[in-house]
């Protein structure tokens, strides 16, 4: 059909107690053109730098977001949406005392070997 209806998603196991629930992407649905997950990042969360080969667009539901881009530093708060191109190097973290729950929609879809992630 040309259409799909997702009732439940697959969890992600992460490090760092981060709780993601894809429910379009390449774990859960075989889809490669774009991945939509939901996220709850806890207090004190944070990631490596990475500079991915996919687009990222991040809606911010509860919480804030600390992002940095390039040399600049971002916080998104609730009921905020930041978008970042392919090829730009980014920093996702959680600083702050409450959980950061929010929406990921990656183009192409997410994939570790796309995130080219620093150690």
């Amino acid at each position: 059909p040309s259409y799909r209806i997702v009732t439940k998603p697959t969890r992600i196991p992460v490090p760092g107690d981060k709780v993601i629930e894809e429910f379009l992407g390449r774990v859960h649905t075989k889809t490669s053109e774009l991945s939509v997950a939901h996220m709850i990042a806890p207090p004190s969360w944070g990631e490596p730098a990475q500079t991915p080969r996919f687009g990222e667009v991040t809606i911010m539901v509860r919480g804030r977001m600390r992002i940095e881009v390039g040399e600049e530093v971002v916080v998104l708060a609730a009921g905020e949406v930041f978008q970042v191109d392919p090829g730009v190097r980014v920093r996702y973290s959680n600083p702050f005392a409450e959980a950061s729950e929010y929406w990921a929609i990656c183009v192409p879809a997410f994939a570790p070997d796309l995130a080219w992630r620093e150690e």
